[in-house]
């Protein structure tokens, strides 16, 4: 039952009542219009569904369209047979350009799908390169440093005076947290774009998620420059708290990583009857003009730029869309640069 019920079964009996509806429309309006008209008609119909179906199917549709137009409207009517050499004509050219028209749109529908899907198996090498080469640095970068580290300690241990130490785990430590960051970020882009991360609706506090993603960032010198301007009204909102701290640690680290240690983040936020709307802005370098537009492509990276995956920003804006929601990015008058997150919410009438 599945199997009659497929898509080209589904498209084959679609296109076959339409021919059905412009033969019962013919029937009616063919004394006024005359069978001429009535043949155009169904022609119109079969290049339609040129566009729809493949050429076993369309071809089986053309032939009953011409059948049709003999046995019904092309005198003497309800038969088979053709008296007049015109009407013989008429039959045949009918049929002929039903036929050229199946085969002739087919071949070019598959042309464009074979273009297609040329264009995206190079798309997609050109973004696995681009990943891998990334990939060779941001991970394998980490890698080295753990290995080098716990070397250093097991090899010359009985020699490292302890500030030497304290120096290496603190570099293990960071070096584990970056390579953490990118195997999570790309474990997170598979799983939204495979569908099996779906959002969970929730009363949430936005402050306590903003105050609860500083904490992430264990760094004290980062933390000294992470600032929060919250809505004051600050109602209880439903929508997915994790996916607010995955968008906004991408949008912080993002704003850290690629500026120098002086450069301040800020999150401010309002809330509406309907919208919850915050803010991650700098006073770093802000973005090249050009690259507004396309930094939240999958693994795009600015020219001239080191690290990172070119993950983070796209991934911001998937889960921002798989909240319904938008995301924008415009460079501040003065310096630095402004992500703008607008999304979707059910805000509770309790103010907390």
């Amino acid at each position: 039952m599945k199997k009659f019920f497929s898509s080209s079964n589904l498209r084959f009996l679609l296109g076959f009542f339409l021919i059905l509806f412009f033969i019962v429309i013919g029937f009616f309006i063919q004394d006024v219009l005359g069978y001429h008209v009535i043949a155009l008609l169904l022609l119109l119909c079969v290049s339609i569904l040129a566009m729809f179906l493949r050429i076993i199917p369309l071809l089986i549709l053309a032939i009953i369209s011409a059948i049709s137009l003999n046995f019904f409207f092309i005198t003497p009517r309800y038969t088979f047979r053709i008296y007049s050499a015109e009407d013989f004509l008429l039959f045949l050219v009918y049929f002929l350009i039903a036929l050229v028209n199946a085969v002739l749109t087919n071949k070019i529908r598959n042309y464009e799908e074979k273009q297609q899907q040329e264009k995206e198996k190079t798309k997609i090498i050109q973004l696995y390169e681009t990943l891998l080469n990334s990939l060779s640095h941001e991970l394998r970068t980490p890698i080295a440093t753990i290995v080098g580290s716990i070397d250093t300690i097991r090899d010359r241990s009985y020699k490292l005076p302890e500030a030497d130490k304290e120096e290496l785990l603190t570099e293990i430590q960071h070096a584990s947290i970056r390579l953490n960051r990118e195997v999570e970020n790309l474990l997170n882009m598979s799983r939204l774009e495979s569908g099996v991360i779906q959002p969970k609706l929730d009363w949430i506090d936005f402050n306590e998620v903003v105050y609860r993603t500083f904490r992430e960032f264990e760094d004290a010198s980062i933390q000294e420059r992470l600032f929060f301007y919250p809505d004051k009204k600050n109602p209880p909102v439903k929508t997915d708290g994790g996916f607010l701290e995955i968008i906004l640690k991408n949008l912080i680290h993002n704003a850290i990583k690629h500026n120098d240690a002086s450069t301040n983040v800020i999150v401010s936020n309002m809330i509406n009857e309907e919208d919850l709307i915050f803010k991650v802005s700098d006073n770093g370098k802000g973005f090249p003009t050009a690259a507004i537009d396309q930094v939240f492509q999958k693994f795009y990276k600015i020219e001239n730029t080191t690290g990172g995956t070119g993950i983070g920003l796209s991934l911001v804006k998937g889960f921002v869309e798989s909240l319904n929601g938008s995301i924008s990015l415009k460079n501040n008058k003065t310096r630095g640069a402004e992500f703008t997150v607008k999304i979707p919410v059910i805000v509770s009438d309790i103010k907390s």
